[in-house]
């Protein structure tokens, strides 16, 4: 995984990891959500990768959204 920038300092993101079809990303507390393009439109994957790379705004992205997981571990 890679650790996500939080430029802002404010995030409860930890790390993440992508590939063409999900995203999974991990959060402070250790817990992982895998949100899949099935499951969130691929408009919407493609957001969360466009954020996570940024390393700003996809933790409120997620709170705002709800986007639904596929999976959590």
């Amino acid at each position: 995984m890679q650790s996500y920038k939080d430029t802002d300092n404010d995030s409860n993101i930890e790390a993440y990891e992508y590939d063409e079809n999900s995203i999974t990303i991990r959060f402070k507390d250790n817990s992982e959500y895998e949100y899949i393009g099935d499951s969130v439109s691929f408009y919407v994957l493609n957001q969360m990768k466009a954020l996570a790379d940024a390393g700003d705004g996809l933790n409120a992205f997620i709170n705002e959204n709800r986007p639904p997981y596929s999976s959590k571990r």
